[in-house]
């Protein structure tokens, strides 16, 4: 059985309620109707009747909430959850009504937040940064964590690395600037985001072109530091490194640059030194090797927020919601 249709099975078994705010999008109602087809979730649409009926014809919304946030007879609870949260920012009552009807992302995370839904999908044609601020504006990170990140769910064909080809990659979507305690955090969050996906423990590798101090480089600094904080904050993980990635996958040359690592050559995390590492790096795998990239899913929010790629298809969307209902399970 394929990854993704393990996390649909998961997800059938304890339904959430996930909302999609982009009514304004065909595939939107594809995916809509496959994820009620499929049982995998409960879904809420957020819409005008103009708007559903504009780019939702032809399908058959039966079963699937739409909410008019128009008419909404919750729209004043969630007015006033946003003032609450955001008036010392200089909201008002009505610059958040304004806010949530420019934006559904908005209006999604306060659905959210008010405990009417345990999950939100968006970005297929909104841009991450409209994805991402309203969730952590609204929703926030969870506490102690200072930021979120986003992973990539590699599953690889015929592979015997990792967990049966199965990793997670991060940061690969989100954080163009890492430090020391950043990467150490992502760590931390990526372990806990691959045992709540795969089932198994995380082995946590972070990245390096060094091994073991075998470079010397600020840029190794930064990642050996990481490693160092890492342990002390999220003592229960398997994390080590700098590692080369080689080393962090194949025994053999485990046995030679680190033999005495706890994770080295067999690493199912990955923690790339930079964004722009980790997000060449989930592309090569994903086409070179004809891997399957599920995400990006965002981790360190309080509440499960995910984000789409603008070229998505239905499917991947399909899948996202899945992949957010099993967040929701596991934050339950």
């Amino acid at each position: 059985m394929a990854f993704i249709d393990t996390i649909k099975e998961r997800a059938r078994a304890d339904k959430k309620t996930i909302v999609l705010p982009e009514s304004m999008d065909k595939r939107t109602y594809e995916a809509a109707v496959k994820i009620r087809d499929e049982g995998i979730a409960n879904l809420i649409i957020i819409g005008t009747p103009e708007e559903i009926a504009k780019h939702g014809a032809g399908f058959d919304l039966s079963g699937i909430t739409i909410v008019n946030p128009l008419d909404d007879p919750n729209q004043q609870k969630y007015i006033d959850k946003f003032v609450e949260l955001r008036g010392a920012k200089g909201v008002t009552p009505e610059s958040a009504k304004a806010k949530m009807l420019e934006d559904y992302m908005h209006y999604a995370c306060l659905m959210c937040k008010c405990g009417d839904a345990d999950g939100a999908v968006s970005g297929a044609c909104h841009s991450t940064g409209n994805t991402i601020l309203p969730a952590l504006q609204l929703l926030r990170t969870k506490p102690g964590i200072s930021s979120v990140s986003g992973f990539f769910l590699m599953e690889v064909p015929d592979c015997e690395l990792g967990e049966g080809g199965l990793f997670v990659f991060a940061d690969c979507a989100v954080n163009p600037n890492l430090n020391s305690e950043s990467l150490a955090e992502i760590a931390g969050l990526s372990a806990e985001s691959f045992e709540a996906f795969v089932g198994k423990k995380a082995k946590v590798a972070m990245l390096s072109f060094s091994t073991m101090g075998s470079a010397k480089h600020p840029d190794v600094d930064k990642v050996a530091n990481a490693v160092k904080i890492a342990r002390e904050r999220f003592p229960g993980i398997d994390v080590d490194g700098e590692l080369q990635l080689d080393a962090a996958l194949v025994g053999k040359v485990a046995e030679l640059k680190a033999p005495d690592s706890p994770v080295a050559g067999q690493a199912n995390t990955l923690v790339f030194p930079s964004l722009e590492a980790g997000n060449i790096g989930y592309k090569l795998v994903q086409r070179l090797a004809k891997a399957g990239a599920y995400g990006p899913v965002l981790q360190g929010l309080s509440m499960p927020v995910n984000d789409l790629s603008r070229g998505c298809y239905a499917d991947d969307i399909v899948g996202v919601v899945a992949m957010t209902a099993v967040q929701a399970q596991a934050q339950k």
